[in-house]
């Protein structure tokens, strides 16, 4: 179990946030990388955070990185997964950008009703919720000792 960190370097921040994007670049510059999503809403143009959405793999389809893998569990319903892609594509139309969910150990069945009420919000309080849960995905995982630095 790690403390949150005062500086995390591009590399590192990478391997948390599921790719080395602009909105990590920017992160890596930070004293508190990890600190108030609030505060860097502010600071983060739409267009990095839609990169950095993009980033991370979608609900219910082979993950990208380990860390997502076991983060997204191995739940293999069939139709949840297909409810899954079919809610991701809904949400992906209506916003332009991929649903992101601190699934924290959740089995996928339990996202559906997350998504479905995300679904309801608006453009805006999707990329302020998108960043939030982008932060806390990366806190989780540093926590963990995820970015192999230590």
């Amino acid at each position: 179990m790690h403390d949150l960190p005062r500086k995390l370097s591009a590399d590192a921040l990478a391997r948390l946030f599921e790719g080395r994007t602009r909105l990590v670049e920017r992160l890596a510059r930070r004293e508190d990388p990890l600190g108030d999503p609030a505060g860097l809403w502010r600071e983060v143009p739409e267009e990095e955070l839609v990169e950095a959405l993009g980033a991370h793999p979608r609900i219910g389809e082979p993950a990208a990185s380990p860390a997502s893998a076991r983060e997204q569990g191995t739940e293999q319903d069939p139709a949840v997964l297909a409810e899954l892609a079919r809610l991701n594509r809904l949400y992906e139309d209506r916003f332009g950008f991929r649903f992101v969910v601190f699934v924290n150990r959740r089995p996928r069945s339990a996202i559906l009703r997350v998504l479905r009420e995300r679904l309801r919000r608006t453009r805006e309080e999707e990329l302020r919720t998108g960043l939030a849960e982008l932060v806390a995905i990366a806190r989780d995982r540093y926590r963990r000792g995820g970015t192999g630095d230590g």
